[in-house]
């Protein structure tokens, strides 16, 4: 018998993030029902799963770009955000809330870079006004991560004058130097052009194997196959089926499951033969 995965065994005290039956609604609308999911230091986990699903609510949940309704989100084994204590609801000052979003660095499918800097000047702001490190240390740390995502020698333009791709390394790397300990990417290579994907993907199998902890939106299946600890299918606001990439691609235990990666198989397969 197989072990089990680690986002079944997980608690808030092993992991890095840990979501108890966290929901979210917008009025009558129920988007996440009943998340419950832990991630472990190191670990790259991927959401898959059809359009509507709530992946992405769930990402901005961990980020507090949406407040969770019910459940309790755990960020390095202590509740964050929005939880009860002793019978009470406890709401944490946005100080706090500012000093946990410093740890998490989130990757959109828009590039959200700002126009008017160049790529060094997005990537230096928020060290340097954020994290008030000197300006030389900034530049220095940027030049290093311009290094690592492969664009040293677009430094100095502007984003307009990047593509999809160069630009969506850019906001990698402007992620990357808040030196964060969890890293979301939500949807990061839709808005791409298919031939610009390749290089977005090497740059996120790079951090995953510098141990960069990682919670991935993706529909991306040969990334998730390769590179995911765990792979975990949501449908309808709610967790289907999660488990290791072996056992999610080649026997899913859910119909739902099967479907869905039978449909987005068959058309990568359609797509590679065109």
């Amino acid at each position: 018998m197989s072990e089990p995965s680690t986002v079944e065994t997980a608690s808030p005290q092993s992991s890095l993030l840990y979501l108890e039956g966290v929901s979210k609604s917008y009025g009558a609308l129920s988007v996440l029902r009943d998340i419950s999911l832990g991630i472990e230091k190191g670990q790259v986990v991927c959401l898959i799963g059809p359009s509507g699903a709530g992946k992405s609510t769930l990402l901005r949940c961990v980020n507090h770009l949406e407040t969770i309704n019910g459940g309790t989100i755990h960020f390095e084994g202590k509740p964050v955000y929005r939880y009860m204590r002793d019978g009470k609801l406890v709401v944490d000052p946005e100080r706090r809330v500012e000093a946990i979003r410093a740890s998490i660095g989130m990757v959109f499918q828009s590039f959200n870079l700002f126009p008017h800097l160049t790529v060094l000047g997005n990537i230096v702001e928020a060290p340097i006004h954020v994290l008030h490190q000197p300006r030389a240390e900034a530049r220095d740390n940027a030049l290093a991560l311009l290094a690592k995502v492969g664009l040293t020698d677009k430094a100095e333009n502007y984003p307009h004058q990047l593509s999809g791709g160069q630009q969506q390394r850019v906001a990698i790397a402007r992620a990357l130097a808040m030196n964060p300990k969890l890293m979301l990417f939500d949807e990061a290579t839709s808005a791409l052009d298919p031939e610009l994907v390749g290089e977005v993907l090497k740059v996120m199998r790079d951090l995953a194997a510098e141990g960069m902890t990682m919670l991935v939106v993706t529909h991306e299946m040969g990334f998730a196959r390769d590179v995911s600890d765990a792979v975990v299918f949501m449908a309808n606001g709610e967790i289907v089926e999660k488990g290791k990439p072996a056992e999610i691609f080649t026997a899913p235990s859910n119909q739902r499951t099967r479907q869905f990666l039978q449909t987005i198989l068959h058309s990568e397969g359609m797509a590679g033969a065109a």
